[in-house]
């Protein structure tokens, strides 16, 4: 079993320092958000897609404008989003709401099932299960969910994600099940 420590803050601020960096050169070349459509998404596959997303190419993800959340790293059977945890996402009790940490978890451990299917396939979460460890406040500043892929089949894939602060701890954990579906399914066309 793996135990995180609190970094040194230093280290924190070293991490922050970098994670800013790497949401400015990202956003720097998102396109604006929206819906590509479907004869822009047809012959790529989840990786490629992100991928055109990432240039600019295709257009930015809506939920990530709406829920101050964008994609920093991603490669096959993994994905990052990066988010601040705004007061505008806060509780009565001044925490982060549960659901905006499951959004971002639910984003990270649905791409990264995403980033494994070939061109024509598309997947929508049949599960998703959150395990809250910390609260998490608007003084972290930032956090990265990270989701990796357990399995991916042809019919079902399973994937996992951890959100960090940039002080090193743990703040949520999650676990999908993702059935994955013909492309026409998946966007209702």
């Amino acid at each position: 079993m793996t135990t995180h420590r609190p970094q040194d803050h230093h280290d924190t601020a070293a991490t922050l320092a970098r994670w800013e960096a790497d949401e400015a050169r990202v956003r720097a070349r998102l396109a604006p958000t929206g819906l590509a459509r479907p004869d822009q998404i047809a012959h790529l596959s989840g990786l490629e897609w992100f991928e055109a997303v990432g240039r600019g190419a295709l257009p930015s993800l809506p939920i990530g404008e709406t829920m101050d959340f964008w994609p920093v790293e991603f490669e096959h059977g993994r994905f990052v989003w990066q988010g601040r945890p705004h007061a505008r996402f806060a509780n009565p009790m001044g925490t982060i709401h549960g659901g905006w940490i499951a959004t971002l978890l639910d984003s990270c451990v649905a791409c990264a099932v995403h980033t494994t299917l070939p061109a024509g396939r598309g997947y929508t979460t049949a599960e998703l299960k959150v395990s809250y460890i910390r609260a998490l406040t608007p003084q972290v500043g930032l956090v990265r969910a990270e989701g990796r892929v357990i399995n991916a089949g042809r019919q079902v894939g399973f994937a996992e994600g951890r959100l960090v602060g940039a002080d090193g701890k743990l703040y949520a954990h999650a676990t999908t099940t993702c059935v994955v579906l013909a492309a026409s399914r998946a966007t209702g066309t």
